[in-house]
């Protein structure tokens, strides 16, 4: 019997109904100030998707900064307090754990440019009329 490699999982709906709640609050939690790191107080942060685990138990946390402005130094200082923003989510969620959160860069805006700057460069001059 042949073993079939199987992709990556597709998020159950409930996973994506978390994620969006979670990144709500986290939205939240970040626009009222609350942390204190010098890398990440008075930073603007998009959140653009939460994943969480099947369990539930963690998540990944996309995140831009606004024009990519010091975008490492602000997802490490969130990554040294997701701590805090962890104990602040707890506040207001109603699930049974509260997830441990990791957060990394959104490589999709850029991916997106890159994949319109490749059709943009390969159209033909009389598709361009």
């Amino acid at each position: 019997m042949a073993h079939t490699k199987r992709g990556p999982r597709t998020a159950s709906k409930r996973q994506l109904r978390v994620g969006e709640e979670l990144r709500h609050v986290i939205a939240d939690i970040l626009s009222r100030d609350l942390i204190h790191d010098p890398d990440v107080a008075g930073s603007s942060v998009t959140i653009s998707e939460v994943k969480p685990s099947p369990d539930m138990r963690n998540a990944t946390v996309y995140v831009t900064s606004l024009g990519g402005v010091n975008e490492e130094a602000v997802i490490a200082g969130l990554n040294r307090t997701a701590g805090v923003i962890q104990g602040e989510m707890g506040r207001h969620l109603t699930m049974k754990f509260t997830p441990r959160l990791v957060f990394k860069k959104d490589e999709s805006f850029a991916y997106g440019s890159h994949i319109d700057d490749l059709i943009r460069k390969n159209r033909l001059p009389e598709d361009s009329k």
